[in-house]
């Protein structure tokens, strides 16, 4: 499957990007390198490999345990404070519906 012009057309119409004509051939260009090197991966015998769980770095497996553990700090909270009550931050709003603010459309099309 490749993609065509009309695809990152109509995918930057959907995003209200402004391509010049060569970031579009750069995008088309770069799409379906990405798309071509999944296709190659596609093609790996996967066989015998274990689905990795977490692709992140800093976390080490114990073996023994059968538990994940994070070498980066711990998620502390720090300043933990109440934020402010719903009510009163819709009093500050130049227009609500009384559940969420309400501005203007800033998006045309």
């Amino acid at each position: 499957m490749k993609v065509t012009k009309q695809d990152v057309d109509y995918v930057a119409a959907l995003a209200n990007l402004e391509l010049t004509p060569e970031e579009r051939q750069r995008m088309l260009r770069d799409l379906n390198s990405i798309l071509d090197y999944v296709d190659r991966l596609n093609q790996l015998d996967t066989t015998g490999v274990a689905p990795m769980a977490q692709v992140m770095q800093g976390f080490e497996t114990s073996e023994q345990q059968g538990q994940c553990s994070s070498v980066m700090r711990n998620d502390e909270l720090y300043g933990l404070r109440p934020s402010l009550p719903h009510e009163e931050a819709l009093t500050n709003a130049p227009e609500s519906d009384g559940t969420f603010f309400l501005v203007p459309k800033v998006i045309e099309r």
